[in-house]
């Protein structure tokens, strides 16, 4: 599938390195063309990877910062054209790592998606995740688990899709209403980064008895 991503920073360097892991055409889009042709550059022995102007493709991936993110979907709104848009950020004040208040909605996620278009399917996904174990795809030899949620049952599954082809676990979290919880996850997993000395290098990771219906 072709997937755009909104931005050159970690995460979308992250992000990218499953897309391309998993043979999909990535594209990045970035708030200076020549920055996201360097990036498309130094990924270009991974994959089929360019840089463009306009977000065309059939999921494009908002990887910036939160307060960025309903400017980036006000912008580039016409350019979707029924693609799936995936949310990945985290509402939360990374120079003093607090969170964001939202209200009167409940999430980033339902923010973001306040400001699309009409009919945009909006999925939360790779928001509890970090950058480095996504370019690695890993941690400690384990696959990382993405959590993925939305109210598009087809959008859901093409996130999943996306998700297991790039080696990664794709575990259903329900409705959208549900990133509330899963940008508290994320935000709890930056928090103890100090605690646990991991340098951001760190995964959550759902385990299960091997009876259980969640490894079927």
């Amino acid at each position: 599938m072709r997937v755009t991503i909104l931005g050159t920073g970690s995460m979308a360097r992250g992000i990218a390195a499953r897309a391309l892991a998993g043979g999909h055409h990535v594209t990045f889009v970035g708030t200076h063309i020549d920055k996201a042709s360097a990036l498309a550059g130094e990924l270009a022995d991974q994959g089929e990877v360019r840089s463009s102007e306009t977000a065309e493709g059939d999921v494009v991936v908002l990887a910036v910062p939160f307060t960025q993110a309903p400017h980036a979907v006000r912008q580039h709104a016409g350019e979707f054209d029924g693609a799936v848009l995936v949310d990945v950020t985290n509402p939360v004040d990374l120079s003093i790592l607090e969170p964001l208040d939202v209200a009167p909605l409940r999430s980033g996620a339902e923010t973001i998606a306040s400001a699309a278009p009409d009919g945009a399917r909006v999925v939360k996904a790779f928001n509890t995740n970090f950058a480095g174990p996504l370019v690695a795809g890993a941690v400690d030899g384990q696959p990382l688990d993405v959590f993925v949620a939305g109210d598009d049952e087809d959008a859901n599954g093409t996130v999943m899709r996306l998700v297991r082809d790039g080696g990664l676990r794709a575990i259903a979290a329900g409705p959208l209403a549900r990133a509330r919880e899963l940008e508290a996850m994320g935000y709890l997993h930056m928090a103890i980064q100090g605690a646990l000395g991991t340098g951001f290098a760190s995964a959550l990771k759902v385990l299960a008895p091997r009876t259980s219906r969640a490894t079927r």
